[in-house]
């Protein structure tokens, strides 16, 4: 058995025993995608699958919880039980995985607020580039990086793409994407909110310089949060994993938060317990351990 510790302990120190409190009995688990559940691959393992299942068995539900739009979750639609829902675009949309990725709905950024970060950061951050995330698909400028292009999507300057009247015109904005192509990832993160930051909420889970811009008070914890009450779950009963910035409100929220090992530096110094990489199936070591000590 792989251990899990504490991110108090050192990441080799095999005290698994302590890495979950004695009585605990979660009723969610709530995991992050890319760079967590997922291995480098963007596969789901064999381990992860059946540790994934078994929670289920155990009456444990599993939410998966994005910044992944839903067009991209077919990698984990196979995989999810029960209620079928997941978590997409940091907090912006709930979707059905078993109808297909539906989104059956959706905390948007205000297109005139999506205008205003995009001029704030246009001032603050010469060469900045964006895409606009909608329900409908991504539109991008032509000098925004090609990290997934959509050979359907529009093309053109992002205060176009945002217009009113526009072609996309009144499809709710999931998410402004903005793409700097020299500042460091986490500098740029800094500069976006302080210069724009009044315009919606700002995060990050890319390598590279690329800001997540979603509506203000819109975040994988508030989206989770408000399916978790729906169905009288405390945050408390809730397990989360994850490893990067846009992972941090949701695993302060859970009562119980597991930093990847591979995790950025503030998602291992603000979790409570830490297991390892993705590509060690940490999420699958940690459920393991959690269900053992159920059956115990």
């Amino acid at each position: 058995m792989v251990a899990v510790t504490p991110a108090t302990e050192q990441s080799e120190t095999p005290a698994a025993d302590r890495s979950v409190p004695a009585v605990f009995r979660p009723r969610l688990i709530a995991t992050d995608l890319d760079g967590t559940l997922l291995r480098n691959d963007k596969t789901v393992s064999d381990r992860t699958v059946a540790a994934l299942a078994a929670a289920e068995q155990a009456g444990i539900e599993v939410f998966f919880v994005t910044g992944r739009p839903a067009r991209w979750m077919d990698v984990v639609s196979a995989h999810v039980h029960g209620h079928g829902l997941a978590i997409c675009a940091n907090g912006a949309a709930v979707v059905d995985l078993h109808d297909g990725g539906r989104v059956i709905e959706t905390c948007p950024l205000p297109d005139h607020q999506a205008l205003a970060a995009v001029e704030a950061l246009r001032h603050a951050a010469p060469g900045t580039s964006f895409a606009v995330e909608r329900t409908g698909g991504i539109c991008y400028e032509p000098e925004y990086p090609p990290f997934h292009r959509d050979p359907s999507a529009i093309i053109a300057p992002a205060e176009k793409l945002l217009a009113e009247g526009g072609e996309h015109d009144g499809t709710p904005v999931l998410k402004l994407l903005a793409h700097h192509p020299a500042l460091a990832p986490d500098a740029f993160l800094d500069l976006g909110r302080s210069a724009a930051g009044a315009h919606g909420d700002f995060t990050r889970s890319s390598p590279t310089a690329l800001l997540e811009i979603s509506g203000l008070g819109v975040s994988k914890a508030s989206t989770l949060a408000r399916c978790c009450a729906q169905r009288g779950i405390a945050p408390e009963e809730v397990v989360a994993f994850g490893d990067m910035p846009n992972d941090l409100d949701m695993l302060a929220w859970a009562g119980t938060s597991y930093a990847m090992a591979n995790a950025h530096p503030h998602v291992l110094g603000s979790t409570t317990h830490r297991t390892v990489s993705n590509e060690e199936d940490g999420v699958a070591a940690a459920i393991e351990r959690i269900l053992e000590r159920l059956e115990g």
